[in-house]
């Protein structure tokens, strides 16, 4: 009898039936598992963020890192196309504060890197072993163990904004006396640099260094008028031919300035020489790859 189905229209016997649901029980178990989760401050506030926007939050919510995410981080095909590091934060990224999904693309740089440092500290720890250039003794290397809970943001309060809620600044070249309104690139725009700039390596084969096209590939992303002309084909025009190289430097020392970032400058003392400098965090593949 203990076998015996219990109706013509449910087909299992009775230790079937008790499989089943405790099978069922188990699998709820394992859908209704989180993962432990932390809330990460963006530099921004979300004061760059229009008000419809979730990230105008300022906060966005990150699970632990886990063997998914090493897995992603060891993709031959993500490290070759220079998606690698966008992926694992779309994977760890689970939204807002509030339980609303972000776009991905819409956060500003500044935020960006401070979610790269909350997701080396929650993945491995808060100290970092990294090999850096001794800037006191010229051709010498030293081992840093670098504490990533000492970065803070910087100070931000969206007041140099244009608008609020409103990615845009505004800006006079020194030189020229020119009026520039910018952005801070976003994911988005970073991903269009890309794109430009390794279409021009491949128009351009005998250039191996792009590093110049990149600086002016970027302005021209991050510059949205001049003297109020939003025309693509002005702003070219302009950076390729009508921005003095003060100005240039000037502008992009603005930008660091009022755009919303993370603090990455520590205190580096030489073994060697025992002079110290202010450096900024070198980050490369080891970043989320610690020797031990």
């Amino acid at each position: 009898m203990a076998n015996q189905k219990l109706t013509d229209d449910y087909p299992l016997s009775n230790e079937e039936l008790v499989e089943k649901v405790k099978k069922e029980h188990e699998s709820k178990q394992v859908r209704d598992y989180k993962f432990p989760t932390e809330i990460i401050d963006l530099p921004s506030k979300g004061l760059i963020y229009s008000k419809d926007n979730p990230l105008s939050t300022g906060k966005v919510e990150m699970k632990y890192m886990t063997a998914k995410e090493e897995d992603i981080l060891t993709t031959q095909s993500y490290i070759k196309d220079g998606t690698v590091l966008d992926r694992l934060f779309k994977s760890l990224i689970i939204g807002n504060d509030k339980g609303e999904s972000i776009n991905y693309t819409d956060l500003v740089t500044g935020d960006k890197n401070a979610i790269m440092i909350a997701a080396r500290i929650l993945g491995y720890g808060k100290d970092y072993k990294v090999e850096v250039e001794d800037p006191t003794v010229p051709g010498t290397k030293q081992q840093e163990t670098i504490d990533l809970t000492q970065f803070e943001n910087k100070p931000y309060d969206g007041s140099n904004q244009i608008e609020p809620n409103k990615n845009e600044f505004e800006f006079t070249l020194p030189q020229s006396k020119r009026k520039v309104t910018f952005m801070a690139m976003n994911e988005s725009k970073e991903r269009k640099v890309k794109h430009q700039v390794e279409s021009l390596k491949k128009a351009n084969r005998k250039i191996k260094d792009l590093t110049s096209r990149q600086l002016t590939t970027r302005l021209k992303n991050t510059i949205l008028s001049i003297d109020g002309s939003d025309e693509q084909k002005d702003i070219n025009h302009f950076v390729d031919n009508e921005l003095f190289a003060v100005d240039s430097r000037a502008l992009r020392a603005y930008i660091a300035k009022v755009t919303p970032d993370i603090d990455l400058t520590f205190e580096f003392i030489s073994e060697e020489s025992g002079e110290g400098r202010e450096m900024t965090l070198p980050m490369d593949i080891g970043f989320f790859w610690p020797n031990n």
